[in-house]
């Protein structure tokens, strides 16, 4: 173990809390969730309860190697975050930014393509089959706007009647 403790750690291009365990740390990444990074670390025979922050530099390398080449370096297909891609037809891992890029892409081509999934997205509906009629109703109401009283409203004078119409 290394005696020099960092409090950040750079991992698939993200900052890393160096207080927690290495396990939580790596699920901290988007795209890396607990199985993923448990089968990371059983792989690299890493023990998941030390910090990460203590960890030597050699085998935080590894560790980063490993997350960026995770669909090549793995025997489960079935850890992968996008198999067979509708565009290339591989197994492939994505993390990051890129994760995020795909998955506004894939929404997009729903829509392009006007599918039932693509045509909720767009009016901003649920698509996974939920329930509609008392959930989701963000952003329908309209909010009142405090302005100039309306003579007659509740708390205001009522003005006084004219006798000419008599």
């Amino acid at each position: 173990m290394s005696s020099e403790f960092k409090h950040v750690v750079r991992l698939g291009g993200k900052d890393l809390n160096g207080k927690k365990k290495v396990l939580a740390a790596l699920a901290d990444i988007k795209g890396i969730g607990f199985s993923t990074a448990n089968a990371i670390l059983n792989k690299l025979n890493l023990d998941p309860n030390i910090r990460i922050g203590s960890i030597p530099e050699a085998d935080l390398s590894r560790i980063d190697d490993y997350v960026k080449n995770f669909q090549t370096k793995l025997e489960f297909p079935y850890l992968l975050n996008r198999r067979k891609d509708p565009t290339s037809g591989s197994n492939i891992h994505l993390i990051g930014s890129d994760l995020d890029f795909i998955v506004k892409d894939d929404i997009r081509r729903e829509k392009d393509m006007m599918s039932w999934r693509g045509v909720r997205h767009s009016l901003g509906l649920k698509v996974r089959g939920q329930r509609t009629r008392t959930t989701g109703r963000k952003g329908l109401t309209v909010g009142v706007r405090k302005g100039v009283a309306r003579a007659g409203a509740p708390g205001q004078p009522v003005p006084a009647k004219s006798e000419e119409g008599k």
